[in-house]
C-alpha cells in the first residue's frame, strides 16, 4: 500500500457485474481458459460470489482464480469454494506481524496465516503465497517463507520489486531472482529446479522431501515477456495489455456506449496487436507514469 494510500474510485466508474460478466463472456468466447480476480482487494465486493458463479457457467473457461491479501479468507471460503472457485494466491510479504502491519498500513497478520490454512484444510493445493522482496525491508526472511514449504503444501513465490507509482522504487531496493536463489542455496543446496509450462510466468524449484515448493517472478532480471499471455482488466474497466505499460483501453466507456459484440472484439484485438515484444527495461519503467499496483491488479 502507498504510504499516502489511494483515492477510492467512486462506485459508478467502476464495472458492474453484468459489465464484468459481459467482457468475461466475450474473453472466454475468443479462447481466454483462466481468469483471476485480483486487486485492490476483490473479496470486499459484495457480489464477488456471483460473479464467481456465473463465471462457473462460461462454457470453455478452465480455470477461475483469485489474488487475494486473505482478510476475509477464511470467513468466505467455504462459499467461494461452493461458487466454483479453483485457485487462490495470497499477498504476503512478511512473517513477522510489526513488519506486515508497516507494509500493509493495518493490523490482520493472524487473519492471513488463518486464510492460509483454512484453504489448505479446503484443498486447495498448492497455495500460492506471493512475496514481494525488497532490500532493506523483507530479504531477510527468504529462508522463514521456503521454510513455510516443508510441513505446507504451498508455493511461496518471490517477486522482484517492480516500478509502480506511490511504492518509491529505486533499483538498489530490488533483489534479483540469482541473488534470492544463491542465498537460498547456501540453506538449502539440493534445492531442485522444476519444469514448467511455456506460458508460466514463474521459475518453480523445490527442497526435496518438502511438501511445497518455491517459485520466482523475475520480471525485471529476466523478463519473460516473450511467453506472456497475460492481459489486464481494471475495476473501471481498463484494458492493459502489459503490465509494465501505460497504455489503456477504457473497455467501460465503449461497453456503456451500447457498441456491439463485434466492435467490441475488434478494439480488444486491435490493442493485443499493440502489444510490445518486451517491456522499456526497468530504468525507463521506473520514469514512467502508470497506476499503482493496487489499482492495477496482479
Amino acid at each position: 500500500m502507498p504510504e499516502e494510500g489511494v483515492k477510492l474510485t467512486p462506485r459508478g466508474q467502476l464495472l458492474s457485474t453484468s459489465e464484468v460478466l459481459t467482457l468475461a463472456r466475450l474473453f472466454v468466447q475468443e479462447g481466454v481458459e483462466k481468469i483471476r480476480l485480483t486487486g485492490g482487494e476483490p473479496l470486499i465486493r459484495p457480489d464477488v460470489l456471483d460473479i464467481i458463479a456465473e463465471l462457473r457457467k462460461l462454457e470453455g473457461l478452465k480455470t477461475i482464480a483469485v489474488t487475494t491479501n486473505a482478510m476475509n479468507l477464511a470467513r468466505l471460503l467455504p462459499k467461494l469454494k461452493e461458487a466454483g472457485l479453483d485457485l487462490i494466491n495470497i499477498s504476503l510479504d512478511s512473517l513477522v506481524p510489526a513488519k506486515f502491519e508497516f507494509i500493509v498500513r493495518r493490523k490482520g497478520f493472524h487473519k492471513v496465516m488463518e486464510g492460509i490454512d483454512k484453504a489448505i484444510e479446503m484443498g486447495y493445493n498448492p497455495v500460492k503465497v506471493n512475496c514481494v522482496v525488497m532490500r532493506g525491508l523483507n530479504e531477510d526472511e527468504l529462508l522463514d517463507f521456503v521454510a513455510l514449504t516443508e510441513k505446507k503444501p504451498l508455493e511461496v513465490r518471490f517477486i522482484e520489486y517492480m516500478p509502480f507509482d506511490g511504492n518509491k522504487w529505486n533499483f538498489k531496493k530490488m533483489v534479483s531472482y540469482q541473488e534470492m536463489l544463491d542465498h537460498i542455496r547456501q540453506q538449502w543446496p539440493n534445492l531442485e529446479m522444476l519444469p514448467s509450462g511455456c506460458a508460466d510466468t514463474a521459475k518453480t524449484f523445490k527442497v526435496p522431501g518438502f511438501k511445497g515448493q518455491v517459485g520466482f517472478i523475475t520480471s525485471m532480471s529476466d523478463h519473460f515477456c516473450g511467453s506472456c499471455n497475460r492481459l489486464r482488466l481494471t475495476a473501471d474497466g481498463n484494458l492493459k495489455v502489459c503490465l509494465f505499460g501505460n497504455s489503456e483501453v477504457s473497455l467501460r466507456d465503449v461497453l456503456r456506449s451500447g457498441t456491439s459484440d463485434t466492435e467490441l472484439l475488434h478494439i480488444i484485438g486491435a490493442a493485443v496487436g499493440r502489444k510490445k515484444k518486451q517491456h522499456a527495461g526497468m530504468i525507463n519503467i521506473s520514469k514512467m507514469k502508470n497506476r499503482p499496483m493496487i489499482l492495477i491488479g496482479g
